[in-house]
């Protein structure tokens, strides 16, 4: 079968980590793709992944500035990876162009950027994909078949606490700037779709949000060391970036979460940590509880059975017999069933990419529906919504009315500057 030519669309860390998930598909004797165009307005950008593309593929692929230049060469497939507030315009004229389309999360600035975007694609006979890694993680899997094999029994509570970043920028300026995508919309999304993944809906939210850091420090600026960086990819963009700046998104959101199940949760997802960073997923149910690893770290589930003590590694994997990881993942990963893995984040990062992008050609060659498509990164983005929706009007909202945009207050002014309000 004939390698569907694909173009990357925003050539910046995103896109090369893109790059390099591709390439890490390929090594693994995989050629669904073909990558034939790099496009960036930034022609340096352009023009440093088309050269490592050339390394890695033996063919370098066209460089262009202007998404329309892409039809010249035969383009049917797109990876967009530009920062978020492109992703609707790109997606509406990426389909209309008849290519099919793969969106780094959040699928779009705002809710009513993302409904526009599940719009398009449900008036179009093209895919739409969203590149959410999160829940592809080979310890996640796992935990979806312990719960979904009843191993806990019904799950009753989710307790979800993310602690870290003090005063220093996460990764790049864009992602402390409302208008841009807020932190908590920018890893949120991550975090919502990785708890619907487990858990089902999210129904309704009720939280408080705070800016606790409005100057953030980026001591790349000044020959530092920064605090975030994945998979190194970012440190040469990170250089050209000021030293301080004012942050205008919230950081932290302190939340109860209520499932349609009727689990409850306790959300937080604080970016203004000072001291120890902390992270614990548990889930408790009637008859045990689970504890997840951070994700990506390749770390053991802790499982507790009442009457049974800890279960931990390879004695899980018992429990659920029928467990097995899909072709890709398990020969990116080395076996059909793992409990645990050691890569270094570089190498699980690209593994996880290379993933994503099993499964976009595997939809475009009709084999199965995209794992995340429009409608649930429209929903994703609908809960970190809600959750920020909820701390600027004081009471509790649902995701519902979020996603019918029924209220959104607090995106009004961002969908006024995308021209949508």
């Amino acid at each position: 079968m004939a390698p569907i030519r694909l173009a990357i669309i925003g050539c910046g860390g995103m896109g090369h980590r893109h790059l390099y998930g591709l390439a890490e598909l390929h090594r693994a004797g995989w050629d669904d793709f073909a990558l034939v165009g790099a496009c960036d307005p930034v022609r340096a950008n352009a023009e440093s992944l088309a050269d490592q593309a050339a390394e890695f593929f033996g063919v370098r692929p066209i460089v262009v500035s202007e998404l329309d230049q892409l039809a010249a060469v035969g383009v049917e497939a797109v990876d967009v990876t530009t920062t978020p507030r492109a992703h609707h315009t790109i997606a509406a004229a990426t389909l209309a162009h008849g290519w099919h389309t793969m969106i780094e999360k959040p699928v779009g600035l705002t809710v009513r950027a993302s409904n526009l975007i599940r719009q398009a694609a449900d008036a179009s006979d093209r895919v739409l994909s969203v590149a959410e890694n999160y829940r592809r993680d080979p310890v996640n899997r796992l935990a979806k078949a312990l719960l979904a094999a009843g191993v806990i029994g019904q799950p009753r509570l989710l307790i979800h606490h993310s602690i870290d970043g003090g005063d220093q920028m996460l990764i790049s300026v864009w992602r402390h700037q409302k208008d841009q995508s807020g932190v908590l919309l920018d890893v949120g999304v991550h975090y919502a779709d990785m708890i619907e993944y487990l858990l089902g809906e999210v129904e309704l939210v009720a939280a408080q949000t705070r800016l606790h850091e409005p100057i953030r420090k980026n001591p790349a600026a000044n020959g530092g060391t920064p605090t975030a960086n994945p998979a190194g990819v970012y440190g040469r963009w990170q250089k050209e970036m000021p030293a301080t700046f004012a942050a205008t998104a919230e950081d932290a959101v302190y939340a109860t979460l209520v499932f349609k199940s009727g689990l409850v949760g306790q959300y937080i997802e604080d970016h203004a940590g000072h001291g120890p960073n902390l992270w614990a997923r548990q889930i408790y149910g009637s008859a045990g509880s689970i504890s997840l690893p951070v994700d990506r770290s390749g770390g053991n589930i802790s499982l507790h059975i009442a009457g049974q003590g800890e279960i931990r590694a390879d004695d899980l994997l018992a429990l659920v017999p029928d467990f097995r990881l899909d072709t890709v993942t398990a020969r990116l990963f080395g076996g059909e069933r793992l409990a645990e893995y050691q890569f270094s984040f570089a190498e699980t990062d690209r593994k996880l990419l290379a993933v994503e992008y099993a499964d976009f050609a595997g939809a475009i060659r009709g084999e199965h529906a995209p794992e995340v498509d429009a409608a649930q990164g429209a929903r994703s983005v609908a809960i970190a919504y809600a959750l920020l929706e909820s701390g600027a009007l004081g009471r509790p909202v649902t995701v519902a009315e979020v996603l019918a945009e029924q209220l959104g207050d607090y995106q009004y002014s961002i969908n006024q500057g995308l021209a949508l309000a």
